[in-house]
């Protein structure tokens, strides 16, 4: 049989939300939102329903394919994965591979896989009670920052995005790519489309937003939703740098409104980035959900 992988589109969102419950994972990857916006702009991805399972394409990572979720016999489709790729003549791979993941696969076939872990590629998960309290002597950095914040805007406020009010953050997101130089950077100019794109499909995608407005104008705003049942994803935080305590402020705010239910929020990978990775670990994740390709031996 040949597997059909198709595009995304937003009428598959119950479809493949069905199956990505089944998984109760915390990877932020493994959410539609992400899945539809940056298969639009940057990374050509495609699923495939197979005997109860899905499995989503990425082309930019060679024609590799992530793992069977779903209540399906995983081996059995994995089987039919890899003759489906001997049919091509291409080299089977598998990404965004965790840990449990690859013990399943080490279970099958032993020694005959392989994985290498990307550590640009990790989750940063942390606890959302923390970042909301962001209490102890290892938060008082933070805490300084949005005190500055408070003394000079004394006319602040958090709200959430709405129809009303998502221009604003949209004209905001452009005024920050310019201010970024993201027209000079590929990656950059890609992230900023999704992040407008996801703005403008709050709605369609099920996504929550929140905003930070002082003297009247936006200066920060971020968006997110649940993963699941006990972790939430921060998809989008966007502030202007120059002015101090906005981006601590944003965090703090938008998960005391949308996300104090859940015990750890998903602030997603830093890409390789150097100063994000600074500024990711200086909340103090939990643990990282590292994520890697994995390789079998013919």
């Amino acid at each position: 049989m040949k597997i059909e992988f198709k595009h995304p589109e937003l009428e598959d969102k119950d479809l493949i939300n069905h199956f990505l419950k089944e998984d109760e994972s915390r990877n932020c990857e493994m959410v539609f939102a992400n899945i539809y916006l940056w298969s639009r702009e940057v990374y050509p991805v495609k699923y495939a329903i197979i005997e109860d399972t899905i499995c989503f394409l990425s082309e930019a990572e060679g024609n590799s394919v992530t793992f069977p979720v779903g209540k399906g016999d995983k081996k059995k489709v994995i089987r039919m994965l890899k003759e489906e790729w001997e049919n091509r003549g291409q080299e089977f791979k598998m990404h965004l591979i965790r840990k449990e993941q690859f013990q399943v696969l080490q279970e099958m076939y032993g020694d005959k896989v392989q994985i290498e872990y990307d550590r640009d590629t990790a989750d940063y998960v942390y606890e959302t009670e923390k970042l909301i309290n962001l209490s102890g002597k290892k938060y008082h950095g933070k805490k300084n920052h949005i005190n500055r914040f408070l003394a000079t805007h004394e006319q602040w406020q958090y709200e959430s995005i709405t129809d009303e009010n998502v221009e604003e953050c949209i004209k905001m997101a452009k005024e920050w790519g310019k201010l970024n130089d993201c027209d000079k950077d590929k990656d950059k100019n890609a992230e900023l489309q999704v992040t407008i794109m996801g703005l403008k499909m709050l709605k369609e995608l099920e996504l929550k937003g929140g905003l930070i407005r002082a003297e009247g104008k936006v200066i920060a705003f971020t968006i997110g939703q649940p993963i699941c049942s006990d972790t939430f994803g921060v998809h989008v935080e966007k502030a202007f740098a120059h002015i101090q305590g906005a981006y601590p402020l944003i965090n703090r705010e938008f998960l005391k409104a949308e996300a104090s239910e859940y015990t750890y929020v998903n602030r997603e990978e830093d890409t390789g980035s150097e100063g994000l990775r600074k500024a990711k670990m200086s909340y103090h994740p939990v643990f990282l959900i590292e994520k890697g390709i994995v390789k079998f031996e013919k």
